[in-house]
């Protein structure tokens, strides 16, 4: 096994133009796992975790902030979904870079960027794109990442609600995978984003339900239940290991409504 550790974005670049296709590791807490169980073998790693310009924090995030300077963060709700990232070890370890590129539907990061439409910037020794969320993301851990190519940072728009909030289920308190995760985010103006995740083969945003909520200045019992309802039938669950359908349509629905009740308080 062949490993690189360049200590800065251009030395990254060239490693990817010499073997674009590399496998990029950062705090490795997906990666290290598939290793230790036999289910991948990379011939050749590129190591991130030197390059500090991919740990930067302020307009945009960065691909190698991890969850626990996130957890710290500006974001109120990127902050929310942090904290219920594994352990602390993992949070020190682990990236938000990761947490996108892994492309998975119960992935804590995602509701925040897909619900603020945030952007992913990959940059390559070709030059430099962004993909809409969107765009970025084609399926359960499948993206629209090149060989040759790094996610730099996550680009998010200029306009961010004061209330915002994340919350999400599982088989236990802490230290577990979502049965169901959502995001809600609520503007002065009334305009409403909500994302959930693990309830679908990506996440989803729920435009139906945004649509009829902003609509709503001052929601009445009777609007955050037909929003609740809307939730639970936008999604798209299926039933595994972690949870059945049913649970997750409902609970998708439940937990959309309390969050944006918080985001009303």
């Amino acid at each position: 096994m062949d490993i690189d550790r360049p200590t800065d974005l251009a030395g990254v670049l060239e490693a990817l133009r010499q073997a674009p296709e590399a496998t990029l590791l950062a705090g490795g807490t997906d990666l290290m796992v598939e290793i230790n169980f036999g289910h991948t073998r990379p011939d050749h790693i590129i190591a991130l975790r030197r390059v500090g310009e991919l740990q930067e924090l302020n307009g945009t995030i960065g691909s190698g902030v991890t969850w626990a300077r996130l957890e710290q963060g500006p974001f109120r709700a990127l902050a929310q979904a942090a904290r219920t990232v594994g352990s602390p070890q993992i949070r020190a370890a682990g990236t938000i870079g990761g947490n996108v590129a892994t492309a998975s539907p119960a992935g804590d990061g995602l509701p925040y960027l897909v619900a603020l439409d945030a952007e992913i910037d990959l940059r390559s020794a070709g030059g430099e794109r962004r993909l809409r969320w969107d765009e970025f993301f084609t399926g359960p851990k499948m993206t629209a990442i090149e060989p040759g190519e790094l996610i730099h940072s996550i680009v998010l728009p200029e306009e961010l609600p004061a209330r915002q909030e994340f919350g999400k289920v599982g088989v236990r308190n802490a230290m577990v995978i979502s049965a169901v995760m959502a995001c809600v985010l609520r503007f002065d103006d009334g305009r409403t984003r909500v994302a959930v995740g693990s309830a679908g083969p990506t996440t989803l945003r729920m435009s139906r339900a945004e649509e009829m909520i902003s609509a709503e200045a001052d929601p009445s019992e009777a609007a955050l239940a037909e929003f609740q309802r809307l939730v639970s039938e936008e999604v798209r669950p299926i039933t595994d290991h972690r949870s059945t359908e049913s649970y997750r349509r409902y609970a998708a629905g439940v937990i959309a409504r309390r969050l944006l009740e918080r985001c009303l308080d």
